[in-house]
């Protein structure tokens, strides 16, 4: 354990001083950036915002915070950095923990101080926190101090009561390198343990819902108002993560019919409700003499009722009596190998009363699956012109880098990074980022990568049901190139006189390619994305553009003088947008001339469309003749006894399961379809056929 730690923190450190390094920025930004990047896929936070404040004198430290407390349901998070640059790891002391938080703290009851307030200089990103916690301070219910560290704790402290400021309670959470360890050598968030009977008031009634040969347990069980409350307080956003609506931020007109009921009807609101739907992985029951009692529950998941569980909460949050609340939930016992499958599922089923068009748009809708069997097929022009070749690895699921890596031998191992630079590596987020920024939406990209990856969910789902096959080999590349346009942008800006780091990179960068990107369209003009993926890197006209454009956006979006007090908020509203996108930009000579013309950009998309339909038949037939006739017959056989298809389909997998016959390409693209519903329904057999 302790060597494999050791190794981790040495990569992780590598990690640190090489994006510093290449992005030409301080060690400390880049630490807290890849830092972050953990706490966020952990679900602790939506978004980070780099606002370091530390002075010589005066004991306040503040390097960062968690967004505004407006879209957190009133929780104030904020973010201390502890970065040691030895290559040994180091010990983080209780003293010295205790030292840390109290700095925190120091510098939230200043930033309550007007005195404070004005002294600070308007261009520190420290002023825009301190302006922002005080506007907010009377809506803040809570406050989280976050401490993220590369050196190790001895003992773990998270989610300890740190007492009140104001009559504001706050927490102390700490990451150190070894719970960083835990998380990012599993590729799973840490566990929540909801201990119902002994840390939420009590075990709650339940009903067995499930016959003995199911394959998985199901309750039906009441759960009390302020039980569930406390429950979403402990672990908040967390347990939503499955819940489709509130994973593509949808939104309804259901929350003011909740909080009238709360209010006025408590008695009233379990027969007004319909409750939850809940998934969880593990679950320990008793029976007491009034029947069975559910007693825990492991990695808890509210796949439906989002709503009503957050609007219960924020009920509770105003002092609202519920002691004569009670919520139904309907809760299924899903065995971890089988989550990924049918928790989605679940979810989709439950909420198909307001149903969204990228409902199932998880690791496993085909959009990723497709990205990903392109990442690992297609080689990338090198750009010294030698003959050695590299992939860009996409990231559907995460940690399918690191467990790929981690499985081989040393050898295999070198022959790995050779093949997938780490360099390389796109998460899905990364890609939503990169491609948002090009589709001209800056500001949902500058609100975090949760709310931002939300957004792109939805409007890739949506033009994935209208027409797949644009989702071809050319939009992988051109992706790619989006992504080296981007990664390319930051540097730049790090490397300009103006910028003076921070967390405010990352708004300029996506504003900068949002915007030449729309001036270029304006034109009826298209960077050529296909030359930035042959070169690897971008032109020089193009970093020409960048530059001029970059400048611009960044002193739109820190303003002059006290216009602007917070500029990372500031550039998550669409009015800071439309102010750039109307901005006039001196364009370097020559350069909308050299983009590509609508003609000539349709036409490679028609191409690449037709392509992609030529693919898909021939995979498809590929996929059928591989299966073979027996196959082909067990599923038909399955599904006639269910009637699950049309008799067209049906015709099809006869055909298919025929010795000597083949079906037509068309014909195997619907078969394959056929077998897609087959497995939604519960037919078991050739699921890996379809990874």
């Amino acid at each position: 354990m302790a060597n494999e730690l050791q190794e981790f923190y040495q990569d992780f450190f590598q990690e640190v001083q090489a994006s510093a390094e290449v992005d030409a920025r301080w060690a400390e930004d880049a630490f807290f950036e890849r830092f972050c990047d953990h706490l966020i896929a952990a679900g602790e936070i939506d978004t980070a915002d780099r606002t370091p404040y530390s002075p010589a004198r005066g004991g306040l430290r503040v390097d960062g915070y968690g967004g505004d407390p407006l879209d957190s349901d009133g929780v104030l998070s904020l973010i201390v950095a502890d970065f040691s640059q030895t290559q040994a790891i180091e010990t983080l002391t209780a003293t010295e923990l205790d030292a840390i938080f109290k700095r925190t703290e120091n510098f939230l009851a200043k930033a309550l101080d007007s005195r404070f307030r004005n002294g600070l200089e308007e261009a520190d990103p420290a002023f825009g926190l301190a302006d922002l916690i005080a506007k907010r301070w009377s809506g803040i219910s809570k406050v989280r101090i976050f401490l993220i560290s590369n050196r190790v704790l001895s003992s773990r402290v998270d989610g300890r009561d740190a007492g009140e400021v104001r009559g504001v309670p706050m927490t102390y959470s700490v990451w150190d390198i070894g719970r960083l360890y835990r998380f990012a050598g599993s590729g799973e968030r840490e566990e929540i343990v909801v201990d119902l009977e002994n840390d939420f008031g009590g075990s709650v009634p339940g009903l067995v819902a499930h016959l003995n040969d199911a394959g998985y347990q199901a309750y039906l069980a009441v759960v009390p108002g302020a039980q569930l409350a406390a429950v979403y307080d402990r672990w908040g956003a967390r347990l939503l993560e499955q819940n489709v609506r509130v994973f593509l931020q949808a939104r309804g007109g259901v929350n003011k019919g909740i909080r009238n009921t709360l209010e006025n009807d408590p008695e009233m609101f379990f027969a007004y409700n319909n409750g939850i739907t809940a998934t969880a992985e593990g679950v320990e029951t008793r029976q007491d003499k009034n029947g069975l009692v559910v007693r825990s529950l492991r990695n808890l998941q509210i796949v439906n009722g989002g709503q009503t569980t957050a609007s219960i909460h924020a009920a509770s949050r105003k002092k609202v009596d519920l002691s004569r609340v009670f919520v139904q939930m309907k809760l299924s016992i899903i065995p971890p190998a089988r989550a990924l499958e049918v928790v989605p599922r679940i979810s989709e089923y439950a909420n198909s009363q307001n149903r969204v068009n990228a409902a199932d748009f998880f690791a496993n809708h085909p959009f990723h699956v497709r990205m990903e069997e392109f990442s690992r097929r297609i080689y990338a022009p090198s750009p010294d012109g030698s003959f050695r070749e590299s992939k860009w690895f996409y990231e559907r699921a995460r940690g399918q880098y690191h467990d790929a890596r981690a499985l081989l031998s040393g050898a295999q191992r070198k022959k790995f990074d050779i093949e997938y630079p780490k360099a390389q590596l796109v998460e899905k987020t990364d890609l939503a980022k990169f491609l948002n920024s090009w589709r001209g939406q800056p500001e949902v990209v500058s609100k975090g990568s949760q709310k931002n990856f939300a957004e792109f969910a939805k409007n890739i789902g949506t033009e994935w049901a209208k027409e797949s096959d644009a989702f071809n080999e050319a939009f992988f590349r051109q992706s790619i190139a989006q992504a080296i346009v981007f990664r390319a942008t930051e540097k730049l800006v790090s490397e300009q006189p103006w910028y003076q780091g921070g967390g405010i990179r990352s708004r300029v960068v996506p504003y900068a390619i949002a915007k030449l990107t729309h001036d270029a369209s304006e034109r009826g003009r298209f960077v050529d994305l296909e030359g930035v993926w042959r070169g690897q890197a971008l032109p020089d006209n193009l970093t020409n553009a960048l530059t001029v454009v970059c400048e611009a956006a960044h002193s739109v979006i820190v303003g002059v003088n006290t216009e602007i007090p917070n500029p990372l908020e500031w550039a998550k509203q669409q009015a800071c947008w439309n102010r750039i996108k109307n901005l006039k930009i001196d364009w370097p000579t020559g350069w909308f001339g050299s983009l590509l013309t609508g003609d000539e950009q349709q036409r490679s998309k028609r191409s690449a469309v037709k392509d992609q339909r030529i693919l898909n038949g021939i995979e498809a037939q590929t996929l059928v003749i591989n299966a073979g006739p027996e196959f082909w017959r067990k599923a038909k056989a399955w599904s006639d006894d269910r009637r699950l298809l049309s008799t067209t389909d049906s015709s099809i997998l006869e055909v298919a399961a025929t010795p000597g016959k083949l079906p037509s390409e068309k014909q195997c693209v619907r078969a394959v379809e056929a077998l897609r519903k087959l497995h939604i329904e519960g037919f078991q057999e050739g699921r890996e056929l379809l990874n």
